[in-house]
């Protein structure tokens, strides 16, 4: 327990109380932005507290920063809006809790029932996000701020992560109260707080299939990452001589370049070779995924459920068996459970010696007939999967990259290769929405010191282009990476290839000329219009140590089919030119 002035009994207004207890969880960063609500909490965050605010320009931006941050520091991120803008944290917010990731938001708002009055921007913040969080608070009393805050962290991090709403009306940062349990509880100030282990009986039933299977896959999800169990997957994979495959959200569960790893699968980067592996898999041990659509191809990936045999292990319980049928159900933390595993065949089977598995050849071979395809591009255009290469053979073992769902993500999904282990590559392909990747480039930025490669295409791009200027203003080294289609390319291809749309009217929009916009806000900028130029232009931003943005003209997904098993189907059946 922290205690800091602990059964001390003074006199504190609202403002205060929440600073301090924030100070007392280490916190380190708030995102946000101001509004008449929070005026009385930034007075006296000015004169008491080192908390570094940041200040962005939309609140969604500030939402899905914290999100972010919160992915890559493995602590719990805060958050805060006014109440005009408090329906604009909804997009982060229902990331933050489909993905499992923990958030404190504090929504500011008109003084008590002002909202039964009809007071300007008042509404009931409480029903409005007590579907998207762990719990949602209403401070009514400086008295109950630091028992609700130990609240909220604690919600927020122990079992499933995900986010706790605080609203606060404005008058509780002005009013007093003595305050004498002013203490923290540090285990809540990161995630996952706790650690169960799985049923021991089951865990042992488990390990019995794992080793009787012909042909045994272990699908990890970004629950291995929340759980921070990379290391005991990695363990209990060589121990078993078990590939390991990942969905995109968890992506960087494993070195991608270990023998044992297939890489990503799925429907959002899973390569065919990589499929078509866990599809033949007999059993296949499910950790830390909600096996959703996307990561399962539309629960087809593992074929008939019948022939298989299932082993789900998560932290959630309606996560288990929730698609595939279980042979066994581990209800755990991850690495928890997997630590335990290993122990158990340590001590039970002595001296235990499995046939080497080695994938490399295989993913070589895959990964060699995508890069040397030489698939013609349509004029005017730059390949992807150039551009994607280039940069995987440059990236620092430091650095951070962020995409978001369409071309921008589909090929480095693929094909950009994480070295080492961690939270090196984050997504948003729980909910998907457009708009993602450069404010979680913000907030990687503030997570860690290496530099972070954004890349967006221009359907996002058009959510957040007012927080370029807090990007330049943050001095931090980010690169946004601009896939320009003119279109919102993802819905044009699923129109066109799967639907028979001929003239896809609805995603198309004019040009803009988006270099000389990042060059207003004060950004580095380039554009790649050959082939020639990738590497040399990547390397000038990733050396720049502030603001860059590059812009690359690319295909539209209807024209070049990237790594999308339905769609390439049609793509054969149509003729048309498409990786896998």
């Amino acid at each position: 327990m922290t205690t800091g002035d602990l059964f001390v009994i003074e006199q504190m207004n609202g403002a205060q109380v929440i600073l301090k207890m924030l100070e007392l969880h280490g916190v380190r960063h708030v995102f946000g932005l101001p509004g008449e609500t929070t005026i009385g909490w930034y007075k006296e965050w000015r004169r008491h507290s080192g908390i570094e605010f940041v200040l962005t320009r939309d609140e969604r931006t500030a939402s899905y920063a914290a999100e972010a941050y919160a992915k890559i520091t493995g602590r719990p991120a805060v958050l805060e809006a006014p109440s005009p803008g408090v329906t604009h944290c909804t997009p982060g917010i229902t990331e933050a809790y489909l993905s499992s990731v923990p958030v404190i938001y504090f929504s500011s708002d008109i003084p008590m029932n002002g909202d039964k009055r009809h007071g300007l921007t008042g509404v009931d913040q409480t029903a409005l996000y007590d579907s998207i969080c762990k719990e949602s608070f209403y401070l009514t009393s400086v008295k109950d701020i630091p028992f609700l805050m130990r609240r909220a962290f604690r919600v927020a991090t122990a079992g499933r992560p995900a986010p706790v709403h605080i609203r606060v009306p404005a008058n509780i940062f002005h009013e007093t109260a003595e305050i004498g349990d002013l203490y923290a509880e540090p285990e809540y100030g990161s995630y996952p707080a706790h650690r169960p282990v799985a049923d021991h009986a089951r865990t042992r039933t488990a390990i019995n299939l794992l080793m009787a299977a012909r042909q045994p896959v272990i699908v990890c999800g970004q629950g291995a990452l929340i759980s921070k169990a990379s290391e005991a997957v990695l363990a209990l994979a060589e121990l078993l001589q078990i590939p390991v495959g990942t969905t995109t959200p968890g992506k960087g569960t494993v070195p991608e370049t270990h023998p044992l790893s297939l890489r990503v699968i799925g429907a959002r980067g899973g390569m065919a070779y990589a499929n078509e592996y866990v599809h033949e898999a007999d059993t296949v041990f499910l950790v830390g995924t909600n096996t959703d659509s996307a990561g399962t191809d539309g629960w087809k990936l593992y074929g008939d459920p019948a022939g298989k045999t299932f082993i789900h292990l998560d932290i959630a319980e309606a996560h288990i068996g929730n698609n595939f049928p279980v042979k066994v159900g581990l209800v755990g933390d991850a690495r928890a459970t997997l630590d335990h595993m290993i122990e158990m065949i340590h001590r039970d089977h002595p001296g235990l010696a499995r046939d080497k598995i080695d994938l490399t050849p295989m993913k070589r071979t895959a990964l060699d007939a995508v890069f040397n395809s030489n698939i013609r591009m349509p004029e005017g255009t730059v390949s992807p999967v150039k551009l994607t290469q280039a940069l995987d053979a440059i990236l620092p073992a430091n650095a951070i990259v962020t995409a978001e769902p369409g071309v921008s993500a589909i090929y480095p999904s693929a094909l950009l290769s994480v070295r080492e282990a961690g939270r090196r590559y984050i997504t948003n392909y729980s909910m998907g929405a457009l708009g993602y990747s450069v404010p979680a480039g913000l907030g990687a930025a503030f997570a860690s010191d290496g530099p972070v490669i954004s890349f967006t295409g221009d359907g996002s791009l058009g959510f957040v282009l007012g927080d370029f200027e807090t990007i330049r203003r943050s001095g931090k080294n980010v690169t946004i990476i601009l896939t320009r289609n003119d279109n919102f390319g993802w819905i044009r291809g699923e129109a066109i290839l799967l639907d028979e749309v001929d003239e896809p009217w609805s995603t198309d929009f004019g040009p803009v000329d988006y270099v000389k916009v990042a060059e207003g806000f004060g950004f580095q900028t380039a554009r790649i219009t050959n082939e020639s130029e990738i590497d040399a232009v990547l390397r000038a931003a990733i050396e720049n140590p502030g603001a860059n943005f590059i812009e690359v003209m690319v295909p539209s997904q209807d024209k070049i089919v990237p790594f999308v098993p339905n769609w390439v189907e049609a793509a054969k059946e149509k003729g048309l030119p498409y990786f896998s």
